[in-house]
């Protein structure tokens, strides 16, 4: 699935000052992405806010990336949980015809044991009419999805293509990457490591400060993918500072007060979530110029 190699971005969904969703800040950040050598778009992922959208917001999110994409570049979209009937039912009723991957969160909050993991993706993967994408990330999710289980998942399911892998930790990702058949994609979910995932066999990232630093990010990809580790490292030194400001207060609210500062959207959250505090936000903005 080379559509999948390379950089991809977790789009946040823009608010309003009213806190509905503003479509037009959200069709310039995607053309802000086409134009700037993303290779594909992830919608309605965490960074997105999706837990706080309604069933109308988040088809109104999907209707609007469909058509500034203009089937430019491949869409992933966020499908996930921890009812796997309500995912399953999900997956079976929304229209993915615009989609190329879905991508589904390992369950959170219930802490499901190995086989508990394993048992609901077999249901995800035979519930999805294309292809899944699994994401692990245990600072969410409570629970650590461990190579061995994405090793059975991976032989088990042709339509389980890859991981998005963000326990941020480079040898576990080593270890995912001596199990799993060669295909099959291991995708960054931790911006700082991206590089060394890729230089140690990994095929890109799924990430958070791509959509603030575009160009800049995806050239650090692609140079890691073509080995010019010296040019790549230089690149990943210049953007790391900005990493651990965007997710010092927590994601997206870091990445919001950035593309605020860009001009690409307003920097408004919904609760639980607040916007960034007077201080960090300095300190993002003082960045941003200085970039």
């Amino acid at each position: 699935m080379n559509e999948f190699v390379g950089t991809g971005v977790a789009l946040i969904t823009p608010f309003k000052n009213d806190k509905t969703v503003d479509a037009e800040a959200l069709r310039k950040l995607v053309r802000f992405q086409i134009e700037n050598g993303v290779d594909y778009l992830v919608v309605l992922g965490t960074t997105a806010e999706s837990a706080t959208l309604n069933k109308e917001e988040k088809q109104l999110v999907i209707e609007t990336v469909i058509a500034e994409n203009n089937e430019e570049l491949p869409l992933v979209l966020g499908i996930g949980g921890n009812n796997t009937a309500a995912v399953a039912q999900e997956l079976k009723s929304t229209d993915l015809s615009a989609f190329q991957a879905v991508l589904s969160v390992s369950p959170f909050y219930s802490k499901p044991s190995q086989e508990g993991i394993y048992q609901h993706f077999k249901v995800v993967a035979e519930a999805s009419p294309i292809p899944v994408i699994l994401y692990n990330v245990p600072g969410r999710t409570a629970s650590n999805m461990l190579p061995e289980t994405v090793k059975r998942l991976a032989q088990d399911f042709d339509n389980i293509i890859g991981i998005k892998e963000a326990a941020g930790d480079i040898v576990q990702a080593m270890k995912l990457k001596s199990l799993v058949p060669e295909d099959f994609l291991i995708i960054s979910g931790d911006d700082m490591i991206t590089l060394p995932m890729v230089l140690a066999g990994g095929h890109g990232v799924i990430s958070v400060i791509g959509q603030g630093f575009p160009s800049e990010f995806s050239e650090m990809v692609k140079l890691g993918l073509d080995r010019q580790v010296d040019k790549a490292y230089d690149l990943h030194y210049r953007i790391a500072p900005s990493i651990d400001l965007i997710f010092a207060e927590g994601n997206p609210v870091g990445i919001k007060a950035l593309l605020a500062k860009k001009d690409i959207c307003s920097n408004n959250l919904r609760l639980p979530l607040v916007e960034a505090s007077g201080n960090l936000t300095d300190k993002i903005n003082s960045f941003v110029e200085r970039f």
